[in-house]
């Protein structure tokens, strides 16, 4: 447990920047994307859909904690920190909900990559890498808050959420959409725009069919789009005061 924690820290402080490249490692690492399974492009298409889906779904699972109860992501300095203990919302349905999220966007660019050892790979990859990180936060708030702490563990789990206290989680709260626009912009962006760029290298890597310029300019036009509307709101949040830039 203490290895785990001493690589959760590691990681923790630099996943800005090891977490692209490794994704980025692990797509140059195997085989382009296919143009069929199973000799079907019917079945290639239902899966690039269901990955679009699952990719989506865990941004919209992203929104609603942040929405309803927003904790700083970037802890301080690149180290773990947290001021209190966060229990509302979505963190009383899950202690890692925001974590819950970024492994169905993973789960969602891995099959939309369309390779399944990379996939295997990546998701178990991925698991471990939240299980050292999960490990040195939760080292942190023990140590900080002790046996409120615990409590709070002894009845959310660390992953899995309890689907029946969502209806209890959200009775009182107030969803914010606007915080979740400028906090999580980035995230919403990137995933989107990644998406994009892995479609978009199918089509490059099987061209010759009658709709494949269509399918380009479309794919390239939204990644254009999705950028420029990262960059729009980035000078917004910079210049409204509600929204103060935040910690990397």
């Amino acid at each position: 447990r203490k290895f785990m924690i001493k690589i959760g820290v590691f990681l923790f402080k630099f996943r800005n920047f090891l977490f692209p490249l490794y994704i980025l490692g692990l797509f140059i690492l195997f085989r382009p994307p296919v143009s069929k399974i199973f000799g079907s492009e019917q079945l290639l298409i239902v899966q690039d859909l269901v990955a679009a889906l699952i990719a989506i779904f865990g941004l919209i699972v992203r929104g609603v904690v942040i929405g309803l109860a927003y904790i700083k992501r970037g802890g301080l300095n690149k180290k773990v920190y947290a001021e209190n203990l966060v229990t509302e919302g979505m963190f009383s349905v899950s202690r890692n909900p925001l974590y819950v999220g970024n492994m169905l966007i993973y789960v969602g660019q891995f099959l939309m990559f369309g390779n399944y050892f990379c996939f295997v790979i990546g998701f178990f990859s991925f698991f471990l890498i939240y299980e050292c990180i999960i490990a040195a936060e939760e080292s942190y708030l023990r140590n900080k808050f002790g046996l409120a702490f615990d409590e709070y563990c002894s009845d959310v789990r660390r992953w899995m959420p309890n689907l029946g206290k969502i209806g209890e989680a959200v009775t009182g709260m107030k969803f914010d959409w606007k915080k979740v626009v400028f906090k999580d912009y980035s995230t919403m962006c990137s995933t989107l725009t990644i998406l994009a760029l892995l479609q978009l290298w199918k089509v490059l890597a099987n061209k010759g069919y009658d709709n494949y310029e269509l399918e380009v300019y479309s794919l390239a036009s939204f990644v254009v789009i999705v950028s420029l509307a990262a960059v729009i709101v980035r000078k917004i949040k910079k210049s409204t005061a509600r929204f103060p830039v935040q910690e990397s």
